[in-house]
């Protein structure tokens, strides 16, 4: 919309400006064209001649005073629509003020409005927080450097007196801002630089108004907080009257004359010696009092443990004579329960002796029957082996009598395991070694004879000796 109203302006300029240039350059050709026909010469020397007068205030050409009106009058339309479109940006809040009637009712926010051109105009006012702050005490000139604050730009240096007189720097912070539904009380009633004006004032009479009430240590130390709250409601409610809004007061630093903080300081090391004396002598005598207290405690302890020492044994005694009542009936449950058990191994030895006794019957027995049943197998055993014998003995017989000879190979056989003996025909026939068991039998008779232990005969012998058998 600015951009709409600055090219309205504009537009309306470049009218205005073309109506009168048209004007001008109409005005400006006619002065040539008369200069130019008002110079003529002599025809025959060629020297210019006076000017005629009828010919000079003859008109040459118009001015075009229409098209120049209508251009004014188009150039009128844009600005005065440019002139009725009032923007009222961010954080600001305007008042309608009317060359009839003054300022008009009503707070026009920030946006786009439309008011009544060369009759109303709009005044724009800052609606965002401000804050207003004072010092505690002038920062020393340095340069020559100016102590005005409004050259310097320093704050303003606010100076109470408290209830003795002295004079004490406050460092105060207020914050606040214009209520937008007032502002037509405020552009009618209060000045334009509200802050300077206003609030400044305002402040510094109330801080001073309060301050005699206290003392300069109150202030500093105690009831510094109860006259921040005091001045904050003060000047709340002083500047809500007039349209301001106090958003906050806050008090930041004390500036105390320089012999008082001298001597308060002093004072307070004083005060914090004797505080630290007093606090001392209270650990002291609390320390006693524990020590008093740890005693008689003690004390209590000693007895209180001695009676229930004391309790104790007489319970033990009552326990002892109580389970004394019930003792001896145990021990009698307990002799008749081991003179029980007794009889029960008792019975359970004779038990154990009667199954002794019944097993090694048992065994007994059956030691007899197995040696029975042994005797009875080697019985049989014999009966058979002798049968077995006897038929051998027959069998035995019968070959022995076929044949005598084997009478002598059992013989021999008998007489030692290292004998060989190999059966031979009787007669000798077509049998080679014949003369060579002759030989040799015929040389051993001669050396010497040896009787055989087993049957006595001299040949056996020396089969024997030899290790052959015949």
């Amino acid at each position: 919309m600015l951009v709409l109203k600055y090219l309205l302006v504009i537009l309306g300029i470049g009218l205005f400006g073309s109506s009168g240039a048209l004007v001008v350059y109409d005005i400006y050709l006619s002065s040539q064209l008369r200069r130019l026909l008002g110079r003529r010469r002599d025809e025959t020397t060629g020297e210019l001649l006076p000017e005629a007068p009828a010919e000079v205030d003859r008109p040459l050409r118009p001015v075009r005073w229409g098209l120049a009106q209508r251009l004014a009058a188009a150039g009128v339309l844009p600005l005065l629509l440019a002139f009725s479109i009032a923007v009222v940006p961010d954080g600001s809040a305007g008042v309608r003020v009317s060359q009839i009637w003054g300022a008009r009712p009503g707070t026009l926010y920030p946006g786009v409005h439309v008011i009544t051109p060369l009759v109303d105009s709009v005044e724009l006012y800052d609606t965002r927080e401000q804050v207003y702050t004072t010092a505690a005490s002038r920062p020393a000139p340095s340069g020559g450097a100016s102590e005005a604050s409004s050259a310097t730009g320093q704050p303003e240096v606010l100076t109470v007196q408290a209830r003795e007189g002295l004079n004490i720097g406050l460092a105060v912070s207020v914050r606040y801002r214009l209520d937008p539904q007032r502002l037509s009380y405020i552009h009618a009633n209060l000045p334009r630089a509200v802050g300077d004006e206003v609030v400044a004032p305002t402040v510094a009479t109330i801080y001073r108004q309060l301050a005699p009430n206290y003392i300069t240590r109150e202030i500093f130390a105690t009831k510094r907080e109860e006259l921040r709250l005091s001045a904050a409601n003060a000047i709340t409610s002083r500047l809500a009257s007039d349209g301001i809004i106090v958003r906050e007061v806050l008090l930041r630093d004390l500036k105390l004359p320089e012999e008082y903080a001298q001597g308060l300081e002093g004072l307070l090391l004083k005060e914090q010696e004797n505080e630290r004396l007093g606090t001392e002598t209270e650990i002291k005598q609390k320390q006693v009092k524990i020590a008093e207290l740890e005693a008689e405690a003690q004390k209590s302890r000693d007895v209180k443990q001695a009676e229930a020492q004391a309790q104790v044994r007489v319970l033990q005694a009552k326990a002892e004579a109580d389970s004394m009542q019930y003792t001896l009936p145990l021990k009698q449950k307990q002799i008749e329960q081991s003179k029980l058990e007794a009889q029960a191994r008792k019975e359970a030895t004779l038990q154990n002796a009667e199954a002794a006794a019944q097993a090694k019957i048992i065994d007994s027995k059956a030691e007899l029957e197995r040696q029975k049943n042994l005797s009875d197998a080697e019985a049989n055993r014999i009966r058979v082996t002798a049968a077995a014998d006897a038929e051998r003995m027959k069998f035995e017989a019968a070959v022995l009598k076929q044949n005598p000879m084997l009478i002598q190979k059992i013989i021999a056989e008998r007489l030692s395991d290292k004998l060989q003996i190999m059966m031979v025909p009787i007669d000798g026939k077509n049998f080679f070694a014949n003369d060579v068991l002759r030989s040799a039998f015929s040389s051993t008779s001669s050396s010497a004879s040896v009787e055989d232990p087993e049957d006595g005969t001299p040949a056996a012998a020396a089969q024997k000796r030899s290790g052959r058998r015949p």
